[in-house]
């Protein structure tokens, strides 16, 4: 896959199947879309083209909520879009100036001039340009004279997958992975590097590596123990990870994401390494004694164990 982030530099001359939109956690009402850009794809010349933007709108458009939370990084972004078969990702600068593009210019000067839409496949409810003013309306109304097709994804066909990045969001502030699996067709991810914490889990018998996740506004699940799949260069591993404050050990109140991997015992500080959500464990809870603390880790040990063996 052709990855973009500079478009006034580029030079397309082919033909574009494109659609637009922000893709955060790239869901099953998001693959509808894509895997339908490919099926209208006809001949060597079409190309499909995802056209999304970077940073979030939201994030330049309300930064005094401060709030945002998204499920996809843009290299998580770029992994899953590839995945799907896409043959172009352009990533836009999401600015205040971009944001007070009108419809038509931006149809004009991006689509069709820079992209070569050809057609254009598009949610029921996208609005664009200046004061969101522009719509499915627009586009049709707008294809004839520059010689593009639209084809609109109807209410009912993203509807009836009852998935929206709103849903997957409150299932993982609820902790429910699998749910949030459900509705991505993929486990949520985190990619975090390495760094030295406190060393206190090989004290105990259970070493962890201590994730940094340096994207700021990327969720992370609700604090607790869960069962996950880790990734560590090529490498795939069990293990199981605690979100959290460690109350038991720690009277520091910032949120530590660390992960035991299993059957491993290599050193990776400075590594970048991928974790998947499988299941969720137990709450996080705070012991009376570092002994409670260890029995616990034993038992969620077992139980992440047998439910890797069930894989």
């Amino acid at each position: 896959m052709e990855v973009i982030t500079d478009i006034e530099n580029w030079q397309f001359r082919g033909e574009g199947i494109v659609t637009i939109g922000t893709f955060d956690g790239v869901h099953f009402g998001h693959k509808k879309i894509l895997n339908r850009l490919k099926e209208i794809k006809t001949n060597n010349n079409q190309k499909t083209i995802v056209f999304t933007f970077s940073p979030h709108p939201r994030s330049v458009l309300f930064p005094e909520q401060n709030d945002l939370q998204i499920l996809t990084t843009n290299n998580e972004k770029i992994q899953l879009i590839e995945n799907l078969g896409i043959d172009i990702l352009v990533i836009y600068p999401f600015t205040k100036e971009f944001a007070q593009i009108e419809p038509l210019k931006f149809i004009k000067e991006i689509l069709v001039e820079k992209l070569k839409l050809k057609k254009l496949v598009i949610g029921y409810d996208h609005k664009f340009g200046k004061n969101r003013k522009g719509d499915i309306n627009t586009f049709k109304n707008e294809a004839t004279g520059f010689g593009f097709e639209v084809e609109e994804i109807p209410v009912q066909e993203i509807n009836e997958l009852n998935v929206s990045s709103t849903r997957i969001r409150k299932a993982l502030f609820d902790g429910d992975v699998k749910q949030a699996k459900t509705y991505l067709g993929h486990s949520y991810t985190l990619h975090g590097e390495v760094i030295h914490g406190k060393k206190l889990g090989r004290t105990i018998g259970f070493p962890t590596a201590n994730l940094l996740i340096k994207d700021k506004d990327k969720l992370i699940p609700k604090n607790g123990v869960y069962f996950v799949e880790v990734k560590v260069d090529q490498s795939e591993y069990f293990g199981m990870m605690n979100i959290g404050t460690n109350p038991t050990t720690d009277s520091d109140l910032n949120i530590k994401s660390e992960v035991n991997i299993f059957n491993f015992n290599e050193e990776i500080y400075g590594k970048e390494v991928e974790v998947r959500f499988l299941d969720r464990i137990r709450d996080e809870e705070k012991f009376n004694t570092v002994e409670e603390l260890v029995n616990t880790i034993k038992t969620d040990e077992i139980k992440c164990k047998a439910l890797a063996s069930k894989l």
